[in-house]
């Protein structure tokens, strides 16, 4: 028969059989086969027996279900595959001797899913910069105009010609004598 065994930390070695055609697995006390984690769905997915095959299909859950890392809508799962819904992972065994599944958790079951973290995609960044109306000119790295900065330019340029002319004048005064 064929059991989904759980692998995630605290719920390591928890099984569930699967005995009939549809198991739901989800949060909430109403699915089949309870996973009361912040970052499962209430109702996440479901599992179905299609003669030799088992089937894994996503119920639109916030995390997305994943079999071997690959997110998947509808997929198999064959024996062995690990498939992770959240941050709960399991793998499906094939074992006539499966032991019973584990009695639900006693802990009071969480009301909402938690929303896991993703990375950004560069294309999301490019998209959300010319969503907001990008452009170089008024980026916040354009030069800035400082007064300070153009009073220090003159007053360095006039020093320098009055330096220019006093060695000018030197020169002419050494030539003359």
């Amino acid at each position: 028969m064929a059991k989904l065994v759980l692998l995630s930390a605290g719920m390591t070695g928890r099984t569930h059989e699967l005995k009939v055609d549809k198991t739901t697995i989800g949060r909430v006390e109403d699915n089949t086969f309870q996973i009361a984690e912040p970052s499962v769905s209430s109702h996440h997915c479901e599992i179905l027996l299609r003669g030799n095959d088992v089937v894994v299909r996503d119920l639109s859950s916030t995390n997305g279900s994943f079999i071997n890392g690959e997110k998947i809508s509808e997929s198999v799962l064959k024996a062995g595959q690990v498939l992770r819904l959240g941050q709960i992972e399991m793998r499906l065994e094939t074992d006539a001797a499966a032991a019973a599944a584990s009695p639900p958790p006693t802990k009071k079951p969480v009301d909402q899913t938690m929303v896991m973290q993703r990375g950004v995609n560069l294309s999301d960044l490019d998209q959300s910069a010319r969503g907001a109306g990008f452009d170089s000119a008024t980026s916040g790295f354009s030069k800035k105009d400082n007064k300070l900065n153009n009073i220090f330019w003159i007053i360095a340029g006039v020093v320098g010609l009055i330096i220019v002319v006093l060695i000018l004048f030197a020169i002419y005064q050494v030539s003359n004598h």
